[in-house]
């Protein structure tokens, strides 16, 4: 009997020791979320330190967190209890970066050059140009369209907020409707979290098209050449089939939250991951897998990397408000950090409408728009291309999809606070939505989708 009082006690002691090492863990998460959040919100967004920590960190268990913004050196701070402090620093052009394993000095002295994105020409229509156009289409019911749109920004329930902050439809190529939540407008940039993965699989588009890479490339990364690791290609990485072990959890230390708050080098954290499953034979999504994606693309880039989604996508473009922040070795955190104003996420959506052409030139390779669309063959709803999310639906069974009353052609970037590029080839139109919904689920996407799709006859 004694004995099995100590084995109670023993595993008793175990378990509380493993969950004060849990916390523990979180906590420099929790610091880092906090903090890389504040300084983006306030130096990028323009938003106010108290509207932050109100709307991104009020709740569990940020709300542990203590969190303030230096306007002199341009950064925030965050902490729990006291502890575990991390900081986020500013710099113009690139936004914040966490200071992670590198020190502070060390990071502000990289020389990162960035070329100033052009602006749309006046002459021509927006989205192409800075005119707004007048057009009236006949088959759009105009007061269906904005009660939809006005739904969104709908609080129906007492205890969920969604948070909706831009709404943006895109018809033929012509802005249809629009609205923005008290404190944003057209011009405020808003986190895309991990719809920057769509611009990342973009940066391999544009380098597939100037010749510099091939989707059917192997020995990647140079760490990867003397083990199985070197069979993995670059569309088994842009469809998250390499097989590469990883945890995408946010609830508490995981993989990801591991990679995005406690590591440097985010592409080299994820790349030293062992092999879990052979490429191609298994499907996860990983926010690892696309920084891995970025930093094969600065390898290859070199000195033209930081420059390069700039000069070939954004000046094109005109999306001037788009920010791309680094990680502390100062590669592009390409799976989660892209802040752009909803117009300008609708533009990159209506970009791919046009099947990668912009004004006349075409950018991306021709089928490259048919190639991220195309369903992944282990992805079990049809539900993932190349870093784009479907709507195709179950193989023999399209029904089963994730938005059944809008098309099964529908693919998106997406968020995951609730932020969506909707691309529609079969109803010519794109649709933006963004927010800060913090509980998945509580913002219908699927009655959004409908009800905008059928104010459009």
């Amino acid at each position: 009997m004694k004995k099995a009082k100590l084995f109670f006690l023993l595993i008793l002691a175990g378990g509380l020791v493993y969950g004060l090492s849990y916390v523990w863990q979180a906590f420099p998460i929790i610091s880092g979320y906090g903090a890389k959040n504040l300084c983006t919100c306030v130096f990028v967004a323009g938003r106010t330190q108290e509207s932050v920590l109100v709307d991104e960190l009020g709740s569990m268990p940020l709300s542990l967190g203590t969190f303030e913004v230096n306007m002199a050196d341009s950064s925030a701070t965050g902490s729990v209890f006291g502890t575990a402090s991390k900081k986020a620093i500013f710099r113009k052009g690139l936004g914040c970066t966490l200071i992670s394993e590198i020190p502070e000095e060390e990071i502000r002295s990289q020389e990162i050059n960035l070329a100033t994105i052009a602006t749309a020409p006046d002459s021509l229509v927006w989205p192409y140009g800075l005119t707004e156009s007048d057009t009236i289409f006949e088959n759009v019911d105009y007061e269906a369209l904005n009660r939809a749109i006005d739904n969104a920004f709908a609080e129906n329930k007492p205890d969920v907020k969604i948070n909706t902050r831009g709404v943006v439809v895109l018809y033929k190529g012509h802005l249809i409707g629009e609205k923005y939540a008290e404190g944003f407008d057209k011009n405020t940039a808003q986190i895309g979290w991990s719809m920057t993965k769509s611009i990342t699989s973009t940066m391999m588009g544009l380098m597939v098209k100037d010749g510099l890479i091939k989707i059917s490339d192997n020995n990647l990364i140079e760490d990867w050449k003397n083990d199985q690791c070197s069979e993995i290609t670059l569309d088994q990485l842009l469809r998250m089939s390499s097989g590469l072990e990883w945890e995408e959890n946010y609830a508490g230390p995981s993989s990801a939250t591991n990679m995005l708050f406690k590591s440097a080098d985010m592409g080299a954290f994820a790349a030293h991951q062992p092999l879990e499953h052979q490429p191609d034979d298994y499907w996860y999504y990983s926010s690892g897998t696309t920084n891995i994606i970025s930093r094969i693309a600065r390898e290859r880039l070199g000195e033209k990397y930081h420059n390069y989604l700039r000069d070939r996508l954004f000046s094109p473009l005109g999306m001037t408000t788009t920010v791309l922040e680094p990680d502390a070795s100062g590669t592009y955190v390409g799976s989660s950090y892209m802040y752009a104003s909803p117009r300008d996420w609708a533009k990159f959506g209506q970009f791919y409408l046009n099947g990668g052409s912009w004004n006349g030139e075409q950018l991306l390779p021709k089928n490259w728009a048919d190639y991220v669309s195309t369903p992944t063959d282990k992805a079990p709803l049809g539900e993932y291309g190349a870093q784009f999310w479907l709507n195709a639906g179950e193989k023999g069974n399209p029904e089963n999809r994730y938005y059944p009353d809008a098309p099964v052609d529908l693919y998106s970037a997406n968020g995951f606070e609730g932020q969506r590029v909707f691309i529609i080839p079969s109803k010519d139109m794109v649709i933006v939505r963004m927010g800060q919904t913090k509980v998945r689920g509580s913002f219908d996407f699927n009655e959004f989708l409908k009800s905008v799709l059928a104010a459009v006859n």
